[in-house]
């Protein structure tokens, strides 16, 4: 049994731990940072029980909620092990010299949780990758044993096509109360990702030949795929009100269908403004055409609220949309959803009936109870401050390490940088060399169709945690790119 630390020890949590209320970076992410910075100090070694929730709570005057949210991350990463009743301990693992937990010549050991967890780590800078290390896993643990467990001889039956009703309530629920959208749980489907969203519609609404509308620039999946089924790509440029309406009535005035991402164009992050929301609009509603609103990370918005989505403006049932939970739970999921019109709903039922297989009960089953108490709104409201800290710490390397030779272009949410470099360069040959050497970055040229965009770099942030992995991030960036 593991004994807990001298009563001398244990009041000086206050000193170890100590709390700048009046900074900008959440209160969890600083007890999360201060607990990694004491354990490689040598001041907690492996073994050393720490507080309870309550009795921390108590002697910092923090909420419970809020030391809960930086336990969790640290037992996600490794640092601690929850021992039930036992309490909570500094991992055991950790039985390396401090020192060696401040190693910081490389973006692996800086990532790298113990030595005990043959993992690889995400890439760095990767795009479109939630927080890992910030996941609730104990709850979602919790949540699939206690499903398996209670599952009965009809759960093991062929899942529905269209997807567990219990999900889609709830799915209905959320969807009005954060993006505005008022819809039943007939209207939605589950798919298998965006991959099988973009299948289903284009097998409900598409035909080839069809000439849609895309933003230039845009996600590649996106017309790869549309391409594939034998559509038109039709690409429309976009400025800083996102895309421009008037260039795709121009170019293509009887499209089939146009694929936009308002909340947060991919990849340049501007959003469509309300005057051009209400141009493209009237003219599907005109045309009779459709609209996909690809709400891939909305939730992630920084400077305000989440904006409503373009969806929620719908008055004449034209635009489908397609929401993901691969940016918001974990991409290994594979469960994303669309709401189709209601009037589309006994067409995309026949749809999903012959060519969909459904999703499997277990994900669907844990993502619902997920939702349904309140585990998800929390998670995305923790994610938002995190993110937002994540952001700066990245903006913040990069600026000390550049200066004035590059400019980041940062816009209101998201989950990437796009950051331009000073000079003459070849993004796409800068990347590749880049990509050589370990890491996960994108050229903004690879994302355009015809649109002038100009070169660019895009980095992920969410999973940076600390300064210090940051800073050596953006030293190995800056080598690299000195030797191309």
């Amino acid at each position: 049994m593991i004994e807990s630390r001298p009563s001398s020890v244990r009041k000086s949590y206050k000193n170890l731990i100590n709390i700048d209320r009046v900074a900008s970076i959440p209160l969890y992410i600083q007890i999360y940072d201060r607990f990694r910075e004491v354990i490689a100090e040598g001041l907690l070694k492996p073994g050393d029980r720490v507080p309870s929730l309550r009795s921390l709570s108590a002697e910092l005057g923090i909420a419970r909620g809020t030391i809960e949210t930086a336990y969790e991350m640290l037992c996600g990463e490794g640092y601690f092990l929850a021992k039930g009743q036992a309490g909570t301990i500094i991992a055991p693992f950790l039985g390396k010299p401090a020192s060696a937990l401040q190693q910081k010549n490389t973006s692996q050991n800086l990532y790298s949780n113990h030595d005990s967890v043959a993992t690889k780590p995400p890439d760095p800078f990767q795009l479109g990758l939630p927080a890992l290390d910030a996941f609730p896993r104990k709850i979602w643990s919790k949540l699939g044993c206690r499903r398996l467990k209670s599952a009965t001889a009809s759960d093991m039956r062929s899942p529905d096509p269209k997807g567990y009703l219990p999900l889609r309530q709830a799915l209905a629920a959320y969807l009005l109360i954060s993006r505005g959208i008022s819809c039943k749980p007939s209207q939605i489907i589950i798919t298998d990702g965006y991959k099988g969203t973009l299948d289903i519609i284009s097998r409900g609404f598409l035909k080839a030949n069809d000439p849609i509308w895309v933003e230039d620039p845009s996600y590649p999946v996106t017309r790869n795929l549309l391409k594939a089924v034998g559509c038109v790509i039709m690409p429309i440029p976009v400025d800083a009100e996102g895309m421009v309406i008037s260039a795709g009535i121009k170019s293509a005035p009887h499209a089939s269908l146009a694929v936009v991402t308002p909340s947060h164009q991919s990849p340049l992050g501007m959003t469509l403004s309300l005057s051009r929301r209400l141009e493209l609009l009237k003219w599907v509603a005109d045309n009779q055409a459709w609209i996909v609103e690809d709400d891939y990370d909305g939730e992630y918005r920084y400077s305000s609220r989440p904006l409503p989505a373009l969806k929620s403006l719908d008055c004449d049932d034209r635009v489908i949309y397609a929401g993901t939970f691969s940016k918001v739970l974990f991409p290994a999921l594979r469960l994303a959803y669309l709401v189709v019109p209601e009037s589309q709903v006994a067409h995309m039922d026949a749809i999903c009936t012959t060519f969909q297989s459904g999703c499997p009960w277990l994900t669907q089953a844990t993502v619902t109870d997920f939702m349904v108490e309140g585990h998800f709104s929390r998670h995305i409201k923790k994610m938002r401050s995190l993110y937002s800290y994540r952001r700066r710490l990245l903006v913040d390397a990069l600026t000390n390490a550049f200066g004035n030779q590059l400019s980041i272009e940062l816009q209101a949410g998201g989950m990437h940088l796009l950051v331009r470099l000073t000079g003459d360069y070849d993004d796409k040959q800068l990347v590749k060399h880049l990509n050589e050497h370990g890491l996960a970055v994108h050229a903004l040229s690879n994302w355009r169709i015809e649109a002038g965009c100009g070169q660019g770099l895009l980095l992920g942030f969410t999973n940076i945690h600390s300064g210090q992995l940051a800073e050596a991030l953006v030293d190995k960036l800056k080598a690299l790119l000195i030797k191309s």
